[in-house]
């Protein structure tokens, strides 16, 4: 079963396409250690569309993603399927990485890393 994050189905679902779409940028985030556990599954359907490089795949990635600009000339979905779908060609699952880094000092939430293999 999914985890609810304490949010509505629209609210979770905007969280996971902004954490999924940052990630895919920045290739690393920190984040509580619920949200990295929940963004590792959908980051890796992400990268398993980018694999497959159809044109059916990118527009299910577009329809997910924030068309967020990666750098100056790149967008999100540009660099998934040039540059991160191309670094994990040979690979069969398991693209992120959940590193657990200890409770946050405010309010004592458990925090994690989540990167890019």
């Amino acid at each position: 079963m999914a985890r609810k994050l304490g949010r509505a189905t629209d609210t979770r679902m905007a969280l996971l396409r902004n954490l999924a779409s940052d990630l895919i940028i920045h290739e690393r985030l920190e984040t509580t250690e619920a949200k990295a556990k929940e963004l590792k599954s959908v980051v890796d359907k992400m990268i398993t569309l980018g694999k497959r490089g159809d044109l059916h795949a990118r527009r299910q990635a577009a329809a997910f993603l924030y068309n967020q600009e990666a750098n100056e000339n790149e967008s999100v979905i540009q660099k998934l399927f040039d540059d991160v779908a191309a670094r994990y060609e040979d690979r069969q699952g398991g693209y992120t990485r959940v590193l657990k880094l200890g409770a946050r000092q405010g309010d004592g939430a458990k925090m994690a890393i989540i990167e890019l293999v």
